[in-house]
């Protein structure tokens, strides 16, 4: 059992009932989410050693955070506890041809304002095997491009293998702060997972011939994406999800790996979408999964591919299967008839 450490912030999520819009909702559903713990909870569920980090208020609703991941199985003993506010964002589901939208409300919470003294990473880092964090935890102020920083030392120093989710969020900073920050942070990070437009958003790095909002993807223009990243940072690997949207509710959903010699494409999902919202992260959880695992590229790549789009089933930002699940998808029976 591998010991993995993600780093970041976990917010209340809050929603209308049945695709209503923000307009029309008398009330909203109380659930968790945020990318890194999303993760954390991916991996406690196919039996690893997940370790969460992050800092939280210690009055009722940040303990109420801390015992969702409990519930999971994540380890929640390095959070520090402090602030006053846990983030908050607010989702709208969308249907049909009409988006689902995100509105924050995280500005001042407790990790956004955390300190580079709040966390011991050389004891936090002790006997891990890897660290993952995501573009969405530096974005969070100039505090935490450090923190971030410290903890990618920290990992390097103990020789922790670093995985770097790209997920540019245009509400949280620019495009210029993005670059900056994540062209440091990145010169340390092994493996490096983008969608089709985080390259673009971060770096300049842009697929040809490529429509994202008309759903058309250039499998191509990806491999010279995955070998400019590569050939920019020194990665290990590059994975780089393909999503292509035909409407809110159906996606064609599949992935690319590369490790600096071949491509690895997995095969292609048809998603008719019950909540898309840390679809991203349960890739990312189930290719650190598998890579740790000792699965081969291939495999590596269509077992994250296959945890995805069983997310997608899934209400909530939590990715709730197991290994087997995940197994038996990848293994080609995707047929969905009732288990008994």
């Amino acid at each position: 059992m591998a010991k993995i450490v993600t780093f970041g912030e976990l917010m209340i999520r809050l929603e209308p009932y049945n695709y209503e819009r923000f307009t029309q909702a008398s009330t909203l559903a109380f659930k968790l989410g945020g990318a890194e713990a999303n993760v954390a909870v991916s991996l406690a569920n196919y039996g690893q050693d997940a370790v969460f980090v992050t800092k939280l208020p210690a009055h009722a609703i940040g303990q109420a955070v801390v015992n969702s991941l409990r519930r999971y199985g994540v380890d929640t003993s390095m959070i520090v506890r402090g602030g006053d506010r846990v983030g908050v964002y607010y989702t709208e589901k969308g249907a049909s041809q009409r988006p689902s939208v995100c509105i924050y409300d995280r500005a001042r919470s407790a990790i956004a304002e955390a300190q580079p003294g709040d966390f011991d990473w050389d004891r936090i880092f002790d006997g891990a095997s890897w660290f993952h964090f995501t573009g969405i935890t530096p974005a969070l102020g100039p505090g935490l491009v450090e923190l971030c920083r410290q903890a990618c030392r920290a990992a390097k120093a103990k020789g922790v293998k670093i995985s770097c989710d790209l997920n540019y969020r245009a509400k949280l900073w620019t495009r210029a702060e993005a670059r900056a920050a994540m062209t440091e942070l990145c010169q340390y990070v092994d493996l490096c997972i983008a969608n089709e437009e985080d390259a673009k958003d971060v770096f300049g790095i842009e697929a040809e011939r490529t429509d994202v909002t008309a759903g058309e993807l250039n499998r191509e223009g990806y491999q010279s994406v995955a070998r400019q990243l590569m050939e920019k940072f020194g990665f290990e690997k590059v994975a780089i999800t393909l999503r292509e949207s035909k409407s809110a509710f159906d996606n064609d959903w599949s992935a690319m790996l590369y490790d600096g010699e071949n491509y690895y494409f997995s095969k292609l999902y048809h998603l008719h979408i019950v909540d898309r919202l840390g679809g991203g992260d349960s890739f990312g959880g189930g290719l650190i999964y598998a890579l740790l695992d000792g699965y081969d590229a291939q495999s590596a790549v269509e077992f994250a591919v296959a945890a995805s789009a069983l997310k997608q089933s899934v209400d909530g930002d939590y990715n709730m299967v197991t290994v087997q699940e995940v197994q038996k998808l990848a293994g080609g029976d995707g047929s969905g008839r009732v288990q008994r």
